[in-house]
């Protein structure tokens, strides 16, 4: 008898980005950059390293459990009640406590292909069924994922700006979805990368939550916020739906030093700016470069680009690494870039000229 059950035995666990280190110890180099996991090159906010440090001095005392002050900041940032607000260990532990609250056994998903892989994993550890619909023209194929709704379907998946093709659905095509969704299934809009968006055409889901639709929305501050490592981001939904989550979420999820770096970091709107500023102007250069070698790629809404490099993406990997530059291969074909400094922009495609033969 297997000890293990059917649907965590048959998971592939999630394969996280090199770490530098790892890749300096391995091949005997130095001066690697990573540019594989999409985290901000800038760093965190100073606010929120200073903040940090004066708060070291209390961790022997335990984090404050309901995450008051953080909550009642994004509480007034967001025009929701801090009721409405949860927070979690990263992003990914609130959609692990939203689908251990409200999926049951057998129950369905809908979600996109490729999007992020966390999505069909919780779903599987949690005895659900992962129904896929394959990205149409590397967007989110929305009005497709109404179409699979049955009497089995409990939530449904939206990464926007989508990892790790960094496109967006836009305002027309989610009121058309959400018009069309039968408002018993729960939608989960992921917008981890929502603070670079530069599109008129970005949806406000806020009303949808305004208007009393079940949706939660997810928030992080991972991405623009450098604090990938402390771990925090949070969701916003109904009051009902927090009540309940609460119930599963563990008692401690979120450390002090996540909760009181990330409050630091909402007031530092200097930092998102020039975060926004980085973004963008390394996007406009790694465009033009790439167009320059003739290499596809989709526009993004991100700090990351997807491209296409009509080979073999593992094999270039490699030969990436052992020039000290860390990408994420995506299937058989694909590279996911993220956006980095002007220098490190600058040695991602001299390395890559250099491998196409182009330098």
């Amino acid at each position: 008898m297997d000890l293990v059950a059917e649907n965590i035995r048959t998971l592939i666990p999630y394969t996280p980005g090199k770490p530098i280190e790892e890749l300096e110890r391995e091949l005997g180099i130095k001066g690697s950059i990573k540019l594989a996991s999409n985290e901000n090159p800038l760093g965190p906010s100073r606010k929120a390293i200073e903040a940090i440090i004066k708060a070291v001095e209390n961790i022997h005392r335990y984090p404050d459990g309901g995450g008051y002050y953080l909550k009642r900041t994004l509480s007034e940032r967001h025009e929701v009640k801090p009721e409405q607000i949860i927070l979690g260990n990263g992003s990914n532990e609130v959609i692990e406590i939203f689908v251990r609250t409200f999926l049951r056994p057998g129950d369905e998903a809908i979600m996109a292909s490729p999007s992020f892989v966390v999505y069909p994993m919780v779903i599987q550890a949690a005895y659900g069924k992962n129904v896929i619909v394959p990205l149409r023209e590397g967007r989110h194929n929305l009005g497709g994922m109404v179409k699979r709704v049955t009497d089995k379907t409990r939530m449904v998946f939206i990464a926007n700006p989508n990892n790790p093709t960094g496109t967006i659905n836009t305002e027309t095509e989610f009121d058309s979805m959400m018009k069309n969704l039968p408002e018993v299934v729960l939608v989960v809009v992921d917008e981890a990368y929502y603070e670079y968006v530069t599109s008129r055409d970005y949806p406000d889901t806020m009303k949808y939550l305004r208007e009393g639709r079940n949706i939660i929305i997810l928030r992080t501050f991972s991405k623009i916020h450098g604090l990938a490592g402390l771990r925090i981001g949070y969701g916003i939904t109904k009051k009902k739906f927090v009540n309940e989550m609460n119930k599963v979420r563990q008692p401690f999820n979120t450390n002090s030093l996540a909760q009181i770096g990330a409050l630091a970091a909402l007031s530092d709107y200097r930092h998102v700016e020039e975060s926004r500023r980085i973004n963008e102007e390394g996007k406009m250069y790694l465009y033009k470069e790439l167009n320059s070698m003739g290499v596809k790629y989709l526009p993004t809404e991100a700090n990351f680009i997807y491209i296409d490099i009509e080979g073999n993406a593992f094999q270039l990997y490699e030969r990436f690494l052992k020039e000290g530059v860390i990408v994420r291969p995506m299937g058989h074909r694909n590279l996911r870039l993220t956006i980095g400094l002007p220098d490190e922009n600058r040695r991602f495609i001299k390395v890559f000229r250099k491998t196409l033969n182009l330098s």
